[in-house]
């Protein structure tokens, strides 16, 4: 695995409403405890080069056609509950859906379908409309139930990394019996199955780099030993929204999420720290390392 430190892009100023995203974390069962797969995007990557990152993307047009209903396992009509956000019309949470599995199979290779979906050629992320096709001609149906909405971050305006704003719902996923997770390798250039705290640990080594949503996210399964854990958790309550708050701490940028003192939602939403400092492009919390695990 490549240990090169990717340096983060400066930030910029962006006014545009965000984009909606759907992005994965997907967990097993190792011998470790419970691991997550991470993905190195490629250094050349327009968004987040070198970045390990959960694998998700945009959504696409055609993520919200019609067609998809007769190809998930369950009406889009209860979607939006699914996803805490009634206001959500069906099409829009399918689209969710359907863009959060259709990234994890064009990036991951793992298909969360009812039955064996081969994967034909080796050639890179295939469009939309095909990966649907491909559904229909083998007779599988997206099985939504293997999704279990876990969370949502908004970027905020001008962030720290630099990356285009998107409206991001992340999606805790299984990896399925038998399946085996290989990265394509048009948009990463590598993968590991790391445990959350060997993640965290060979980010404060500076082996790798992540991103907040990414920090938080393993500071949160860090506290689980076994995917049955997190599994339970993710379905006990709805999944929070997350909008960073910026400030200054001295010389350094620093953010603040639901729950501190300087963030406008008091209630908390994860667990770790509930701000994060700039330090050398690094994010990390006020209390150091064993911040994010307190």
């Amino acid at each position: 695995m490549s240990t090169a430190v990717a340096s983060l892009p400066p930030s910029v100023t962006d006014d545009a409403p965000p984009r909606d995203a759907a992005s994965v974390v997907l967990i097993r069962d190792g011998a470790p405890g419970l691991q997550v797969l991470l993905l190195r995007r490629h250094q050349n990557s327009r968004v987040l080069g070198g970045l390990y990152v959960f694998p998700g993307g945009k959504v696409d047009a055609d993520d919200a056609a019609p067609e998809w209903a007769a190809l998930l396992d369950q009406p889009p009509a209860g979607l939006p509950a699914r996803l805490g956000e009634p206001a959500l019309t069906p099409a829009a949470a399918q689209a969710l859906f359907v863009a959060a599995a259709r990234e994890l199979w064009e990036e991951a290779g793992v298909a969360l379908v009812d039955a064996p979906l081969p994967r034909a050629t080796d050639e890179p992320a295939e469009a939309a409309h095909s990966w649907r096709t491909r559904l229909a001609q083998a007779g599988a149906r997206l099985t939504t139930a293997a999704l279990r909405p876990w969370s949502r971050w908004i970027t905020p305006r001008n962030p720290p990394v630099g990356t285009p704003r998107f409206d991001t719902r992340f999606f805790l996923a299984c990896l399925p019996r038998g399946a085996q997770a290989r990265h394509d390798t048009f948009e990463a250039s590598d993968s590991a199955w790391m445990t959350p705290r060997e993640a965290l640990t060979r980010y404060w080594a500076r082996e790798i780099e992540l991103i907040p949503p990414q920090l938080m996210g393993l500071a949160q399964l860090a506290r689980h030993a076994d995917v049955a854990s997190a599994w339970a958790e993710a379905a006990d309550r709805m999944p929070p929204c997350i909008q960073p708050e910026q400030f200054r701490d001295g010389d350094h940028r620093a953010m603040c999420y639901p729950g501190d003192e300087r963030h406008p939602v008091r209630a908390r939403a994860l667990p770790g720290p509930t701000r994060l400092r700039l330090v050398d492009g690094r994010f990390e919390p006020f209390d150091g390392f064993e911040g994010w695990f307190r």
